[in-house]
């Protein structure tokens, strides 16, 4: 029986790569905010850009929290997506309120200096065996884009350095996270979408 793939339509994403990359891999994806397809998924995808207050404003406005709190399939957010599922961030004036799946807010950066955005590619290392990163070797590089991120934690699956150590991939429940670009990621990030597919 064939999955079905839903990229959640949060309106503050250029979906179109996230679809050809899930598609290069023989899958079909539907961009949708309609409840019944997308509780209807198998697995599902929430990506963003931009900055928080945006991200959050954009979901509220699409009734989107509520439904992705009623989420039971596993769900990947990428970039600002993994972000979103944090408890806060700290991008704009005041704390933004974000989904809270992850007990962990998202902070500015710590670079030690270093430049921001932190922007190119960058080694991840993963800190336990976990499916997501199954065939992928240690110290792989992925594509990076930003400028705030979780701190490491118990849902930590990988991390990365930049100045100081953050949260690369993350997990918690049914509720994935990755703040690289798996889709701008070369070989490796195909992988890591085809493990989260197969999962």
């Amino acid at each position: 029986m064939r999955k079905q793939t839903v990229i959640i339509d949060t309106g503050c994403a250029n979906v179109a790569s996230v679809r050809f990359a899930v598609e290069r891999l023989g899958y079909q994806a539907t961009l949708s905010r309609d409840p019944d397809v997308v509780l209807g998924a198998d697995k599902l995808f929430l990506p963003g850009v931009g900055t928080a207050s945006e991200a959050m404003k954009n979901l509220t406005e699409r009734g989107l929290v509520d439904l992705v709190k009623q989420v039971e399939q596993p769900l990947l957010g990428i970039c600002l997506g993994m972000q979103m599922l944090g408890t806060y961030s700290d991008e704009g004036d005041s704390p933004v309120e974000c989904l809270g799946h992850i007990p962990a807010p998202n902070k500015l950066m710590d670079t030690a200096g270093q430049p921001l955005p932190h922007m190119g590619w960058n080694r991840v290392a993963t800190v336990n065996d976990h499916p997501l990163f199954d065939g992928i070797a240690a110290g792989s590089h992925f594509y990076f884009v930003h400028s705030y991120a979780m701190p490491v934690g118990d849902y930590t699956l990988a991390q990365c350095h930049y100045g100081h150590a953050f949260s690369a991939a993350i997990n918690q429940g049914n509720y994935f996270g990755v703040q690289f670009h798996p889709e701008r990621s070369g070989k490796v990030g195909a992988r890591l979408i085809q493990n989260f597919l197969e999962m």
